[in-house]
Formats: structure tokens, C-alpha cells, sequence
């Protein structure tokens, strides 16, 4: 008796609406993935960035953790800090480390069942955050749904690695919310660390975010705070921030080497966007599902092809937000809303979300999104809603933007003659009126609830949730089946060839060289796992982008080194071309006797490529006879994208130093003559051979560096095409010798004479020690906080509405409590009510008194 008694007090499993989110998300994001795990095989593949950069990534880093690889990445680039170069996109994530136990092979079928996984938890973490401020938990539940198929979440598909943001931010949110209400302390130190650990990028806007957020509800007087209280939330945000520095200072130490984080906003920029189309993007995207990433529609020139701009609640769009913010009342809510919308609008205010960097993004939306589904619900919950001008103005507003992109003409005149007339100014006219009568769908499903379905609340939230489960599944199954259709490499390529990690490729040397990939695509060597110079990743070494920029080819997200700097490739000891065997991008034509370098032979075919051999191959680990001082390098022509200059040659007879390493290791080289300062194709080719007679006999990768073995006939100058960084020792015959930054971006260590000298170059990721301590002293000082809190600070007097109590209507109070509201004795349970005449006494005691009810006239037993 008494443990059914307790368990009907504490409601069971069964009313769990935390689990009933989590689950809930689970069953919606399952029917969404699923007709792709089938369509695949059980694997999930989009298109874009998600197939050539989370796949791969993910693979490689869960077999780096596995294998103790976890200092430096010889797989990223021509070489990258595997700390700092992987934390913005996988190692904060706890959902990668759910995959270390699986064997390698089995990654390609753990990313579908990974992202329904994600679903869910921002499902839980929505309502975690929403049912604080709602009558009803089925209203914070059609809220958290809301929030986790935002349009910002179906766009970020294609980001694999932005869900964790999605999922943790809100957690953050609700533990600050816990602190100003109940004084909770601890909760929020320790969701700063999960935000910022996760990821580093997104906790910058998230600080921002939530500093609008605090200060902004002090001045609505929605909170108030002691002085005392202020500072404790200030040290806790301190102390979680510490606790994230294990990954956090590696990160930042690598990140601050890319050029890209200096591109600060200014001028004009700062205060109008320079594209007239992305005013409009970023209205459209309220009120349409998103665009597919590099596949803007609706704006084609707006320059936002990767700009995360999804903002769109399913079903409901901005009906609720609209009403919320046509209510005459002030509130927190409605000033946040203006005040986001307003920064989405001026490019400094929106740039503040990432530290004012001048590209431009709106990676902040989920932020946003949450807000708007918090003032849905709060919409539904409030009487004084107009939902009938909400819904007009919803429609409204997307009628005219379809109607101005659907419509508007377009004149094309040749010699001042008019010579066509188009209508339309969209990219993709069927994707276009498709997501305009997904709009429309919705708007006319919602005004349908309101006027058939408001008989009950129960009867509306029920038929709400069934119509917002449905947009939200058929919304994403399209999304994710065009962006499908965007891919061309899916079947042909990526499944049969990349996935199997090249088990077909046999030759003897793919580890301890490095290879090129023709015209293919985007990290294939990734997918084997064999060094290479092709690279679609955003975060690598400083002195890599430096080597790069002083040859003449881009380097921004990628390195994509053209067949016109031949001598790059042997520079670099690139050993086999892969030419895509099933593509028109011919590496020799197609009768394979043309190649687009010198000195290229072809070697033979397998898993879906010519290979082709370099016979300028030089090997890792080569020495110099020559040196050019940088100054004289920079007085070499340059090149560009698509012809080689003077410098890439050069490095291949000289050794490029600065001044102070000239001053070092003087008598040991000799400066280039003035007359052999010309290169030509065929010098190029004896060049290559000088420096392979004095190559490493050995090189070989290790799991804190490289080994190298070379016999000198001299004192000789070794030099590596491994990028410089800070993080580097090197030891010659077992003895510590200094590294030479050497070709603008690379190292060297000098070797004496003698035969199998041995060279060990051995990696430390700079900024892992000092930030493990920061992170263990912050935790041990965490832990003294509370406890100093737990026993000295006296607590807080309990809140009228506690925090982690649920605010139900007064019928859910009753029918949990068996109490009644009706009639006289309201809100005394029925044991402490007195028997009627009809009650049986036997067997039962005297009920007792209820404490505190004064006698008056309706309390007695005979008053009606």
C-alpha cells in the first residue's frame, strides 16, 4: 500500500516528462534518418562538408585515440596539432567519445544512430530549459520539439559538430536560471565547462548571449541579485571556464596562428551589410525552412552559403513569436527578441557573437531559435494572445516574400534592345515554391487548431504535438533528400572506393610519403589514412598557411596546391598521384600519355584510380649544399594559383634561412651563386636528383613524432617538410639538438658525420600541460567552494514557486493531490475531511486534525 501510495505521489516513470522529451526526439529523428540508413546500407552520407570533413574526421581521430596518436597528426595536411586542430570539431564532443569503443571499420554506421542521439538530447535539454516558464509540461514539450528541428538544426546537418552547441546551451541557461531563483550553486559552474569544452567557437557567442541575457533581466527587474551573490556567479563562471582549459588553451594557441581570426570588422561593413540580398536572407529565413548550405535560393548572391541562417520553427514559424511580441505588457522576453533581431540586422552586433571577426555568420540562430520557441509556447499558454492577427501577419509577411522572389522580373537587353523577360528570382524555382507551400501548409495547419481544436486544452496540445511531429519529420526528410541529391560522389565513389579505406591499394611506401589526389575528392586521403598535401581542413599550423602564402597558393580552408606547382610535389617528398579513374578531370588525358607534370610515370590501376608514380620523388628527410637568405627568396617571383614562380624551385637547390639562422650555422652552407638563380624544368629534374643522394635512408612516423635514419658524409643540414611548431624537440644520436626553421614553414636539425645517423623529432602539444593543471586546480577549487558555501553561506528563504517544482494548473494539483477547489474545504485532502453519515467506521481510526484550519462557518460538517 504504501509503496503504490509513492509511487502514485511521485508520479512513475510514465509522467516523466524528461524522459518523455528525450524519447520523444528519439522516435521523431529515428523516422527521419531511417530511409537514408536504409537507402545506404545503414551508413548516413549527405553531401558536402558533412561527407569530406565529418566522416573522415571522425575516423581519424577515433583511431588516433585508440592508437595513443594523439600529439601530432601526420594524416591533417603536411602535418597538424592534433589537439588544437580537432578540438572545434570533434574531441570536446561527448557523442565522439561514444564511439572509442567501436572498432574503426564500424564509424561510417555509428554517424546516423550518433545524430538521432543529438536529436533527442536537445529535445531533453529544450524542455530542461522551457518547462521553467510554462503551465504545462505538454506545452514546454511541443516547445523543446520546436526547438530541436529548428530550421537551424536541419540546416546544421550539414555541420555535424554544431548539435553540441545546440544540445548544451540551454542546460546553460536553466542552471543560470536555478542560481537567481534558488540560489543553486555549482549547477552553473559546471554547464560553463561542458559549453566551453565542447566547443571553444560557440562558447564565445554563448558568453555574449547569455551576458544580454542577465543584464538584460536585471534591468526588466525580472531578477534581482546582491552584490555578494553577483560575484560567486562571476567565479563560478570563472572557475568553469578553467575547468574547459585542458582543451581550451591548446586550442586557443593553435587558432590565434590562423590569419583569418585577425579579420576584424570595420568601416561600413560594421554597420550595413554589403550585400543587399542578405537583409532578405535573413528575413526569409523566420518565416521559410532553410536553405541548403552552398545552395542559397531564395538569395543566391547574398555571399551566405555556409552562414548557418535557419531560424524557422516547424509549424508554427513566427505566428507565436509575432503574438508574443503584439502583447502590451512588459517582459523580458519581448526586449530579448527585439534586441536579437536588432543585432541579426547590424553586422558589428552580429559579428560580436564571434569575438567581431569580419566573415560573416549567424552560427548564434540556436540562441535565438530557443527564445522564439520560449515565447511560442509562452504565446499558447497566455489568453491575450491574438492569434488571429499573429497568423495574419505570418502570412502576410511570407505571401509577400514569395510573391516579390517568385514574381519579380528581369530584363536582359543586348545593344539597349530587350531581349528576355524572366519572372522569378530564385535559383531553384521547384525547391522554391515547394518551401513556399511548406510555409503556407503550416500557417493554414495552425489557423485550423485555433479555430477547430481550441475546445479543449488537452484536445489542442494533442493535436498540436501530432501536427508539429509531422512538419518536423516530412520538413527534414526533404531537406536531407535534396541535399542528397546535391552529391554526386555518394554511390560511385565514396561508398565503394573512400569508405573501404583503400584496402586495394598495395604499395610499399603510402606511410612514410606522401601522396596527391587529382581533381578528386576532398580529403581522400583522410578516408585511407595516408599523408598527403591535399587538405580540407580549417585549422592547421600557422607556418603551414605562411608556406603557402609565400609561394602564391591560397590556403584559406583548404589546401588544394594546383598540377602547376610541380615542384611543390617533390619539395613535400609526394611519391603517387590518384587520378579518379570515373571522372572527366584527366591527370594525363585520356589516352594517359600527357601527364599535367614532369617527370610523372603511370604506375597502374586499383580501387578506382590511375595511380601515377613521381620520378622527381624525393624522401623525407633530404640535405642542402646551398642556402638563400629570406630576403633574397622574397626577391623571387612569386607565383600564383595557376603557374609556379622562381621560390618553389629554389627550396629544391637551396635552403631557405633567416638572418639570425645564417649567423648560426655559418660554414656549414654555401649561398647560392647569382648565376644559378634560374630554373628551368630540366634543372628542376637534376635538382631532385642532388637532393635524393643525400636523402634519409629510413623515415617513419611514430605515435610522438618521426624517426629518420641518414648517413652524411659531412657536418649536413637535414631538412623535413614538417611544419614548424612550438610544440617540436628533436634529439641526433640520442643527443638534444636545436630545430632550424627552415623554407619559410619547416624544420631541420643539423647531423654530424657519420653512417645510420638516428634522428628523433618528438612532439608535445603546447598549452595540454598547463591547461591540465588550470583545469585540476579549478576543479579542486570548485569543490571548496561548495563546500565553503554548503557551510557557510546561509541559504536563501525558499521561493514562493521552488525552481525544480513544476507550476501546474490548478485541476493538475487536484487530481494529484485529491484535492478540490469546489466546494466548502477547498484544498483540504479528503483524509482530513469529515466522514459523511454514509462512510463505513469499521476498521478504521479517527481521522486526524487538520493542522491549522480555523473553524468558520462553511468547515462544519453541516454547513452545505
Amino acid at each position: 500500500m504504501e509503496a503504490s501510495i509513492k509511487k502514485r505521489e511521485n508520479g512513475g516513470w510514465r509522467d516523466n516528462y524528461f524522459l518523455k522529451a528525450f524519447f520523444l526526439g528519439m522516435g521523431l529523428s529515428f523516422l527521419v534518418f531511417l530511409p537514408f540508413l536504409l537507402v545506404d546500407g545503414g551508413r548516413f552520407l549527405f553531401y558536402g562538408d558533412f561527407n569530406v570533413q565529418q566522416v573522415p574526421f571522425y575516423r581519424i581521430a577515433h583511431d588516433a585515440i585508440r592508437s595513443g596518436n594523439w600529439g601530432w597528426s601526420h594524416l591533417t595536411d603536411l602535418g597538424a596539432n592534433f589537439v588544437g586542430s580537432y578540438s572545434f570539431y570533434l574531441l570536446g564532443s561527448p557523442f565522439f567519445w561514444l564511439t572509442i569503443p567501436f572498432p574503426s571499420e564500424s564509424l561510417q554506421y555509428l554517424m546516423g544512430p550518433l545524430f538521432i542521439l543529438k536529436f533527442a538530447s536537445a529535445t531533453l535539454t529544450g524542455y530542461v530549459y522551457l518547462h521553467r516558464y510554462t503551465k504545462s509540461r505538454n506545452t514546454a514539450l511541443i516547445g523543446s520539439v520546436l526547438y530541436a528541428f529548428s530550421g537551424f538544426s536541419i540546416y546544421n546537418i550539414f555541420f555535424n559538430h554544431f548539435h553540441e552547441a545546440i544540445i548544451f546551451f540551454p542546460l546553460m541557461l536553466a542552471a543560470l536560471d536555478e542560481y537567481m531563483e534558488n540560489r543553486r550553486r555549482g549547477l552553473f559552474a559546471l554547464t560553463v565547462f561542458a559549453c566551453c569544452f565542447v566547443n571553444y567557437y560557440f562558447f564565445v557567442g554563448q558568453v555574449t548571449f547569455t551576458l544580454i541575457y542577465f543584464f538584460l533581466r536585471l534591468l526588466c527587474r525580472s531578477w534581482r541579485i546582491s552584490l555578494r551573490d553577483f560575484l560567486l556567479l562571476a567565479l563560478e563562471a570563472v572557475l568553469g571556464v578553467g575547468m574547459a582549459c585542458v582543451l581550451l588553451i591548446p586550442s586557443v594557441l593553435t587558432v590565434t596562428q590562423n590569419y583569418r581570426t585577425s579579420n576584424y570588422i570595420n568601416g561600413w561593413n560594421a554597420v550595413l551589410y554589403n550585400k543587399n540580398q542578405r537583409y532578405l536572407h535573413i528575413l526569409e529565413c523566420f518565416f521559410f525552412p532553410p536553405d541548403l548550405p552552398a545552395r542559397p535560393n531564395f538569395t543566391p548572391e547574398s555571399e551566405s552559403k555556409w552562414a548557418s541562417l535557419g531560424a524557422w520553427l516547424p509549424l508554427f514559424g513566427m505566428t507565436g513569436v509575432i503574438g508574443w511580441l503584439q502583447l502590451r505588457r512588459k517582459h523580458w522576453l519581448k526586449k530579448m527578441l527585439w534586441v536579437l533581431f536588432l543585432m541579426a540586422l547590424v553586422p558589428f552586433l552580429n559579428s560580436s557573437f564571434q569575438l567581431m571577426n569580419s566573415s560573416y555568420y549567424a552560427r548564434w540562430y540556436y540562441m535565438l531559435t530557443l527564445m522564439m520557441a520560449l515565447a511560442t509556447v509562452m504565446a499558447l499558454e497566455n489568453e491575450r494572445v491574438n492569434w488571429k492577427r499573429s497568423i495574419t501577419w505570418t502570412l502576410t509577411i511570407t505571401a509577400a516574400i514569395a510573391a516579390v522572389i517568385g514574381f519579380m522580373p528581369t530584363l536582359t537587353k543586348e545593344d539597349g534592345k530587350l531581349t528576355d523577360v524572366t519572372f522569378g528570382l530564385e535559383k531553384y524555382p521547384t525547391r522554391f515554391w515547394t518551401y513556399v507551400a511548406v510555409s503556407m501548409i503550416c500557417i493554414g495547419a495552425v489557423a485550423y487548431l485555433f479555430c477547430f481544436c481550441k475546445d479543449s486544452r488537452r484536445h489542442f496540445q494533442r493535436a498540436a504535438m501530432v501536427c508539429l511531429s509531422l512538419v518536423s519529420v516530412f520538413y527534414s526528410i526533404f531537406f536531407i533528400a535534396i541535399g542528397k541529391t546535391q552529391s554526386e560522389y555518394t554511390y560511385d565513389h565514396i561508398i565503394p572506393y573512400a569508405l573501404n579505406g583503400g584496402k586495394n591499394i598495395d604499395l610499399p611506401d603510402l606511410q612514410s610519403c606522401r601522396s596527391d589526389f587529382y581533381e578528386s575528392l576532398d580529403n581522400s586521403a583522410m578516408f585511407w589514412e595516408i599523408p598527403s598535401i591535399q587538405a580540407f581542413h580549417s585549422i592547421v599550423p600557422g607556418s603551414v598557411m605562411e608556406f603557402y602564402d609565400s609561394i602564391g597558393v591560397p590556403r584559406d580552408v583548404a589546401s588544394r596546391p594546383k598540377a602547376a606547382h610541380y615542384a611543390l610535389r617533390a619539395l613535400t617528398s609526394v611519391h603517387w598521384l590518384f587520378d579518379d579513374d570515373h571522372d572527366d578531370d584527366y591527370f594525363a588525358g585520356e589516352s594517359l600519355d600527357d601527364p599535367a607534370m614532369p617527370g610523372w610515370a603511370y604506375y597502374g590501376n586499383a580501387n578506382g584510380f590511375d595511380i601515377w608514380e613521381n620520378k622527381n620523388y624525393i624522401p623525407m628527410g633530404f640535405t642542402y649544399d646551398y642556402y638563400l637568405s629570406r630576403s633574397d627568396f622574397n626577391a623571387l617571383s612569386e607565383g600564383d594559383e595557376n603557374s609556379m614562380g622562381s621560390r618553389e624551385p629554389a627550396m629544391l637547390r637551396a635552403v631557405v634561412l633567416e638572418d639570425d639562422t645564417i649567423r648560426r650555422l655559418s660554414g656549414l652552407l654555401q649561398e647560392l651563386p647569382e648565376d644559378r638563380r634560374s630554373f628551368t624544368e630540366e634543372s628542376f629534374e637534376q635538382d631532385c636528383a642532388d637532393r635524393r643522394l643525400n636523402a634519409c635512408t629510413s623515415f617513419a612516423y611514430t605515435n610522438t613524432g618521426f624517426t629518420a635514419e641518414i648517413n652524411t658524409d659531412r657536418e649536413r643540414l637535414v631538412f623535413f617538410s614538417v611544419p614548424y611548431e612550438a610544440g617540436w624537440s628533436a634529439r641526433v644520436n640520442g643527443e638534444p639538438v636545436d630545430i632550424e626553421r627552415v623554407n619559410v614553414g619547416f624544420m631541420a636539425v643539423v647531423a654530424p658525420r657519420g653512417e645510420k645517423v638516428q634522428i628523433e623529432f618528438t612532439y608535445r602539444t603546447p598549452g595540454l600541460i598547463p591547461g591540465l593543471a588550470v583545469t585540476v586546480f579549478s576543479v579542486l577549487l570548485l569543490a571548496a567552494y561548495l563546500a565553503f558555501a554548503r557551510r557557510r553561506l546561509p541559504p536563501d528563504p525558499a521561493p514562493a514557486n521552488p525552481g525544480l517544482l513544476r507550476r501546474g494548473s490548478f485541476s493538475d494539483y487536484a487530481k494529484a493531490r485529491r484535492a478540490t477547489f469546489l466546494h466548502p474545504g477547498a484544498m483540504i485532502p479528503r483524509e482530513f475531511l469529515p466522514r459523511t453519515p454514509e462512510e463505513p467506521e469499521s476498521g478504521e481510526q479517527e481521522p486526524p486534525e487538520a493542522p491549522g484550519l480555523p473553524e468558520q462557518p462553511g468547515n462544519g460538517p453541516d454547513e452545505k
